[in-house]
């Protein structure tokens, strides 16, 4: 009875995309989330192809060109900088306990030039020891484990944790072998 009070759900009827409204979703997006360039034309894009899958008339290739022009402009003001981004995920990732692995795969993932990430990575005073250290306490693995005997039964499994996490097997062993200081 109370499925024939409800009425059908209409399918979300997009605006009209133009230029402005591309510019107005990525400055939208910037309020709320530091970006890469590529990731903010990755998030335009998926704005503009789903418009386009609504409106079959739609021209995506006069869409992608605004979505570059926009993203031209954004540079040029100061909103949209690689460096600046990489900088902040780097010291974040860092700060978490994420392994140098880790961290180029993500940044690659949003777009950021190698050399980049490399110059900002060299920078960085990082030690891939103390962030192996904090994702041992984080899973509680190793020196962190409560039950003596329980960690010696694991200590296979969480190796293999630290190395799926990215860092190298001898920083593994040593984070394993070590002792809660």
């Amino acid at each position: 009875m109370l499925e024939e009070l409800r009425s059908p759900k209409k399918p979300r009827t997009l605006r009209k995309m133009t230029r402005q409204r591309v510019k107005n979703i990525g400055l939208y997006y910037l309020k709320r989330f530091e970006s890469s360039v590529e990731n903010l034309r990755t998030v335009l894009k998926r704005r503009v192809d789903a418009y386009a899958y609504q409106d079959k008339d739609f021209d995506r290739s006069e869409a992608y060109g605004w979505i570059e022009e926009v993203l031209q402009d954004f540079r040029r003001y100061g909103y949209l900088n690689d460096e600046r981004y990489a900088e902040m995920k780097i010291k974040d990732y860092m700060s978490a306990g994420k392994s140098p692995r880790y961290i180029f795969g993500k940044l690659r993932e949003k777009g950021v030039d190698e050399g980049i990430v490399n110059a900002l990575m060299d920078v960085q005073d990082y030690d891939p020891f103390e962030a192996a250290y904090k994702l041992a306490k984080k899973k509680k693995i190793g020196p962190f484990c409560e039950n003596e005997e329980l960690r010696a039964e694991r200590r296979s499994k969480d190796l293999a944790i630290l190395v799926r996490a990215g860092f190298d097997y001898d920083t593994a062993v040593k984070v394993l072998a070590s002792s809660v200081a």
